[in-house]
């Protein structure tokens, strides 16, 4: 164990230099909003790039197994931070994950960038999904190194570095989406270099900026622990290669299978994780009622980014297909769209933080925030369903239709997101602290695994029951909230 205490930690790093902040906060800020530029811009056409056919640059493969693959890519992203997390607290700390994680996305990028085959492409996705699972929950536990736990700016300085992510978020399908007609290589490409450019800044400013933050390793592996790890990760790899040497070859082991298994494991997981917390004796009654109550609050955040998530496929697919593009004399690439999501947050969380203090002793309460957010996004499905019902589904339609969809979902995520962040610090077992927060992300992994089978019912056809059918779901469900409200409330023990 380190003897580098919390304090001297703080110590080490100049805490004046960015906008009144501790001065690694430019360096973080900027390698986050990198790493999202890298990220949001090769997911702004990833799904194109898939379904595309080949003499129009892209795999061409089957559409609905194109929307597949992209919510299992996006469940497997949020699963592999809980990899990064462990890796980080257990062998090499979060500064080195945060690094290596840039490393293997870069790379991933790089054989997108590659003009290939379908390997090139599944190489790419798991260069990816590991690199990301190294750098984003890492990146964001090392801002909060830099800060002493009495310290008043925290809450402001996950506030700038919260907004570098959306400026990421929001700039980089402009510029990849602008260069898909011309290669999807290309904006592969121009992904590859924002990471380089966000590990680049990183690596010439950490000494200076960063201090000793990041560099410690938690709770790190002893010789014995250390050998015995390294054996089962190196038994489990060898494990996972035989039975896919096995499978792949006699058709047991398809795109299908694969894609129920994560379904599967979505769902799993998470149940385990409540059960083991639940069951655990360092977990006191009171925070056994607490667990009760942060159930109906997870399965609403699963709801919730079923339907948000949707915006990198089933909305991306409506954008590419169902939009009129060429509109006030521009022509609009399908994949700017997906800046809206960033471009709103950045807008109205200001003026929902202001909102919530405003309101003062009438603000609503957590559950009732999460029916909100709830209707809110089931609304935005309703929204987005009427231009069929109005025009059917042969005409183009106002890409205005899917600008308010869009903006509607991106009330109820503010309403949901922040919320949700708060009220796991609350609700965990003091036991399992980090590990309820890993389960907060995995609320997003078993979103984008059950996606990953109900996008398969999406087309031309069913489009208005589809969107009816979801977005109902989800209208149903804030609706029992907001009635089971107080009956939540009562189970969280004073938390509010």
């Amino acid at each position: 164990m380190s003897n580098i205490n919390k304090q001297k930690i703080v110590d080490s790093v100049p805490q004046k230099g960015f906008f009144g902040h501790p001065k690694g906060l430019f360096t973080l800020f900027f390698t986050e909003f990198w790493e999202r530029f890298s990220y949001y811009g090769m997911r702004a056409i990833l799904v194109y790039y898939m379904y595309y056919e080949v003499s129009k640059g892209g795999l061409g493969m089957d559409q609905t197994l194109a929307l597949s693959i992209m919510s299992i890519y996006g469940s497997l992203v949020y699963m592999s931070g809980i990899i990064g997390g462990w890796l980080a607290d257990r062998i090499f700390g979060t500064s080195k994950a945060v690094f290596y994680g840039g490393i293997l996305i870069m790379f991933g990028h790089i054989a997108l960038a590659i003009p290939g085959n379908i390997t090139l492409f599944f190489v790419s996705m798991v260069l990816i999904v590991l690199g990301t699972g190294l750098l984003k929950p890492n990146v964001s536990t090392v801002v909060g190194d830099m800060y002493a736990e009495n310290d008043n700016r925290r809450d402001a300085g996950f506030s700038i570095f919260y907004m570098g992510i959306n400026l990421g978020g929001f700039i980089s399908p402009l510029i990849v989406g602008s260069l898909m007609g011309v290669s999807f290589h290309l904006g592969f490409g121009i992904a590859a270099i924002g990471m380089f450019v966000g590990l680049v800044m990183f690596v010439l400013t950490k000494k200076k900026n960063l201090g000793l933050a990041g560099t410690t390793v938690a709770n790190p592996l002893s010789p014995a622990e250390r050998k015995k790890v390294f054996t089962y990760i190196g038994l489990g790899i060898v494990v996972i290669a035989v039975i896919c040497a096995i499978a792949i070859p006699n058709g047991y082991l398809t795109f299908e299978t694969f894609v129920n298994l994560i379904g599967i494991l979505g769902i799993l997981i998470p149940t385990m994780y409540f059960i083991v917390m639940y069951r655990s004796k360092k977990t006191t009654s009171v925070e056994r009622s607490r667990l009760i109550a942060y159930i109906p609050l997870f399965i609403a955040s699963v709801m919730f980014w079923a339907i948000q998530e949707q915006g990198s496929t089933i909305l991306a697919n409506y954008a590419d297909k169902r939009t009129q593009l060429d509109f006030a004399g521009i022509h609009i690439s399908p994949a700017w769209f997906q800046s809206l999501n960033p471009l709103f947050v950045i807008i109205l969380a200001p003026v929902f933080a202001w909102l919530w203090v405003k309101l003062g002793k009438k603000e609503p309460n957590i559950p009732q925030k999460f029916s909100l957010a709830l209707l809110f996004s089931g609304l935005s499905f309703i929204v987005i369903l009427l231009p069929a019902y109005f025009g059917g589904t042969d005409s183009l339609v106002n890409p205005l239709w899917l600008v308010l969809s869009y903006l509607i979902c991106v009330l109820g995520e503010l309403c949901l997101s922040p919320v949700g962040l708060s009220a796991t610090t609350k609700l965990a077992p003091a036991a399992f602290s980090a590990q309820t927060m890993s389960l907060w992300f995995l609320s997003s992994a078993a979103a984008q695994a059950i996606n990953a089978q109900i996008v398969k019912f999406y087309t031309p056809a069913t489009e208005m029951a589809y969107f009816g059918t979801v977005g109902g779901a989800s209208l149903v469900l804030g609706i029992i909230l907001l009635m089971l409200a107080p009956k939540i409330q009562g189970y969280m023990k004073g938390i509010r």
